[in-house]
């Protein structure tokens, strides 16, 4: 909750907007403004309806305007399906159907798996030690046919090329077997990527700029080396390149 960080077990909250009323109760408090709220609404309106009705889209801090109906349109992928999510998975921002259609005739193949961004995605590293990090769970579903069509690039050489770091944790936590397929999944991802890991599916990685002492910045120096990566983030800082939802993107080969 931000504000409401001084807010205790018991405080009662009301939003309202467009004829809906959603009341939050605050079940616990944890670290770093996290609460547990049981959510209700009057009149049996589905709570998520509710939120999707009421909620604004999360603008970055340099885009000084308030939200707009076409952003809950922007801020997400083109090949969304399932809700869950608690932000856009950034990386596809850059996709279109017009650069989908490119790829394909060009015999690219693409397969699609199911994740959500999870809170943690924002969490920054306080730990001393970049080992004493715990990365947040994120839910995922790989299909059979996703896996086959890991399977099929890995055994053929062809480069895997990951669409945003938390499609890059997914495919790292993927189980390869002795024969060399990749095994379909459904789960939690809670892999933290950091210096020292051997990548074994992903070959490419789609991202935006991330914040200093985040997971996230941690992931990509771990892929591409840190060198490199500061060496690009310099040149990205002096470009004035932008980060967050809304940020620029970065194709590492």
């Amino acid at each position: 909750m931000h504000p409401g960080q001084k807010l205790r077990p018991g405080a009662k909250m009301v939003f309202e907007g467009t004829g809906i009323v959603l009341h939050g109760e605050i079940l616990s408090r944890h670290f770093q403004g996290r609460r547990t709220i049981r959510l209700q609404t009057d009149g049996g309106i589905d709570v998520m309806d509710a939120i999707e009705r009421i909620g604004h889209v999360p603008l970055p801090p340099y885009i000084k305007r308030d939200d707009t109906p076409a952003d809950r349109e922007r801020y997400q992928t083109v090949y969304a399906r399932e809700r869950g999510s608690v932000a856009a998975p950034t990386a596809g921002l850059h996709v279109t159907p017009a650069l989908l259609d490119a790829l394909a005739s060009r015999a690219v193949e693409r397969t699609e798996v199911t994740l959500h961004v999870g809170y943690g995605t924002f969490k920054p590293m306080r730990a001393p030690r970049v080992e004493d990090h715990v990365v947040d769970p994120e839910g995922f579903v790989v299909t059979t046919a996703a896996a086959e069509a890991l399977t099929r690039a890995r055994r053929d050489g062809r480069r895997t090329i990951a669409v945003g770091t938390t499609t890059c944790r997914v495919l790292e936590s993927l189980e390869v077997d002795a024969d060399g397929r990749v095994q379909a999944a459904e789960g939690e991802a809670t892999l933290f990527i950091r210096p020292g890991h051997t990548f074994r599916l992903v070959g490419g990685l789609i991202t935006n700029f991330h914040l200093p002492r985040s997971s996230l910045l941690v992931l990509v120096a771990a892929f591409a080396g840190r060198e490199p990566i500061l060496g690009a983030y310099r040149e990205a800082v002096a470009q004035g390149y932008r980060v967050y939802s809304y940020g620029d993107a970065m194709l590492i080969l």
